[in-house]
């Protein structure tokens, strides 16, 4: 091998990445940290930080908006987006200058800044330079997925990532994908003045959740203005002088969805195309996605994935415990596992969806005998005296081991009431403990054990 050796090498300054280089230092090993571009990952530069950022802003407008319900007034509330930008550019730079400094003053730790490469298992260019390491731990990310869509190269689309450079109000904003992504970027944007229109693919938005939180959600949103193109099984695009059209196949409505800017929000890819995991000998699926066992193993035992990369989470809260995982079992000799992981994330629209577990889908497809509780919003106290008493909560347990199976929680706070479920989930609890709770009032988690209480058997 040739150029500086290292005990490991960190490739992508992620949310794993840092940590990760932080426990091995303090362990006392070296670490080189390579990053090509923005410190942070997709968190911090164009995900959760800048768009709950913007969501808040946004939030904060609407909120405004209503003030007559609340007794005071507020008239002409406007988006001012150069502003709304500002202030999301300033929560991004401040964290990722302090991902940054960490990392460079972090002892032991060299950071490279530049592409890296794999030039055999054991080996890394960096921009020409070759550093190699007994350990590799990849947490590359991942980044929209633009498909060859037609006519998607003959116009300008933005992405996640893009929308976030803008500091204007598009007139009409048509976002392709009705899931997350798309969902929290059509009521921001809605809330901000833009006239916007969700087109899905499928029949009804986040198809992942149970139907009922899907339509509900669709309601929700339809009633602020967004508009919907479901089943639209044929999607292309055309430019327009003012703007560009998508083009739509669906059942019933026109065939061409004109806007002046079109969003495209549907799913990711991992960033492993340009890694040379080829001359590594790791293994990829078919989708580009690094495989790895339950110790976050690839088919090289001494290298990691970490994060988006390696399909096994999308969030900043998995790509945390991939590190979590990986630091325990190399360095503490505590065995944790992907495996041990319950699902639980959150669809930061207003109100908030809040999941933990199954949904009631996957638990009548297990076989079991379920009980279903479910409590609209509007008889939560808690969310009758804040004005927000859309959505409503669910419950899922097995009606024979009385193991709580899952959540889904919309409406307010639903993001943050929903680990209440999640902490009985992991701690193995029978429902029976939060039925005999006594919660706070005038809370929205104090209707958790009335909820269970009233649970009933489902078919």
């Amino acid at each position: 091998m040739t150029g500086k050796r290292f005990d490991a090498i960190v490739i992508g300054a992620g949310q794993a990445g840092p940590p990760l280089a932080g426990r091995l230092t303090a362990a006392g090993q070296t670490v080189a940290m390579i990053e090509r571009k923005f410190f942070g990952g997709t968190c911090v530069n164009t995900g959760c930080k800048p768009t709950k950022t913007m969501v808040a802003s946004a939030y904060a407008m609407q909120l405004a908006r209503r003030a007559a319900e609340y007794g005071f007034s507020a008239a002409g509330v406007e988006a001012d987006m150069k502003a709304v930008k500002a202030r999301k550019d300033k929560v991004t730079l401040d964290s990722r200058a302090g991902v940054e400094g960490w990392l460079d003053g972090m002892e032991r730790c060299t950071v490279f800044r530049g592409h890296a490469a794999f030039l055999s298992p054991h080996e890394i260019s960096v921009d020409g330079e070759t550093i190699s390491a007994e350990k590799i731990f990849i947490n590359v990310g991942g980044r929209a997925n633009v498909p060859a869509m037609p006519g998607i190269d003959d116009v300008s689309y933005l992405t996640n990532s893009t929308i976030m450079d803008i500091d204007f109000l598009p007139e009409h904003l048509v976002i392709v994908g009705g899931s997350y992504i798309g969902l929290e970027f059509a009521q921001m944007y809605r809330r901000f003045g833009a006239r916007v229109t969700v087109v899905e693919k499928g029949p009804r938005v986040i198809g992942r959740e149970d139907p009922d939180i899907s339509a509900a959600i669709k309601a929700i949103l339809e009633e602020e203005g967004i508009a919907f193109r479901l089943d639209a099984e044929c999607i292309s695009f055309s430019p327009r002088p003012d703007g560009v059209c998508v083009h739509v196949d669906c059942a019933t409505g026109d065939r061409d969805v004109p806007g002046t800017h079109v969003l495209l929000a549907i799913g990711r890819v991992p960033n492993t195309a340009d890694l040379g995991l080829d001359k590594a000998g790791v293994a990829i699926d078919e989708r580009g996605f690094i495989n790895v066992d339950d110790e976050l193993r690839t088919s090289q035992p001494h290298i990691y994935a970490l994060g988006d990369c390696n399909g096994r989470g999308a969030f900043t809260h998995t790509a945390y415990n991939d590190f979590e995982i990986v630091a325990a079992n190399l360095l503490d000799g505590d065995s944790r596992r992907l495996g041990d992981r319950k699902t639980a994330y959150a669809l930061y629209i207003d109100p908030p969806l809040g999941r933990a577990g199954m949904t009631e889908t996957e638990a009548r497809k297990s076989g079991r005998k379920i009980l279903v509780g479910t409590r609209p919003m509007t008889k939560v106290g808690r969310a009758v005296e804040r004005g927000e008493t859309k959505g409503f909560m669910k419950i899922v347990a097995d009606a024979d081991t009385r193991e709580l199976l899952g959540a889904a929680f919309l409406g307010a706070s639903g993001d943050e009431v929903v680990h209440g479920i999640l902490d009985m989930i992991y701690a193995k609890a029978p429902y029976t403990v939060i039925q005999r709770m006594v919660p706070i009032h005038p809370t929205v988690s104090e209707l958790l054990p009335t909820i269970i209480a009233e649970m009933k058997p489902v078919a």
